[in-house]
């Protein structure tokens, strides 16, 4: 069981089964949310996200047609969207805000047409 929190601590929440799946979303609204060069989220069941705190904390934007993001409204940390049309069963959550470790050997990139060109993978400078 993983367990999350937003910045400010007032959130809190555990994910009751192992996502799904877990994506680096390079699309443009995700990079303005998270003011980052992508987001990566976790996607699970509905049913397996449970808030264990500052529910009442929770402010949602609906960014696009059926797509609500959530987010704390204490300090502003993007914690989950959700109302895919296509998977209604589904939300996912920005595995930046989980509080256990959490490791995946799979995880993969989409939405890279807007991906921005100034990230760059560097390797470490040698001495």
């Amino acid at each position: 069981m993983y367990k999350g929190s937003c910045l400010c601590g007032e959130v809190t929440y555990q994910l009751k089964s192992e996502p799904k799946k877990v994506s680096h979303c390079h699309c443009t609204m995700c990079q303005k949310q998270h003011g980052a060069a992508f987001a990566t989220y976790a996607s699970l069941l509905k049913t397996d996200l449970e808030y264990l705190s500052g529910k009442e904390q929770l402010v949602s934007y609906n960014s696009s047609n059926s797509i609500i993001r959530k987010f704390c409204g204490q300090c502003g940390s993007s914690l989950e969207w959700c109302g895919s049309k296509d998977f209604p069963d589904w939300t996912s959550i920005a595995i930046g805000t989980l509080d256990t470790p959490y490791t995946d050997d799979c995880i993969v990139d989409i939405y890279t047409d807007t991906k921005v060109s100034w990230l760059i993978h560097q390797s470490p400078n040698k001495a």
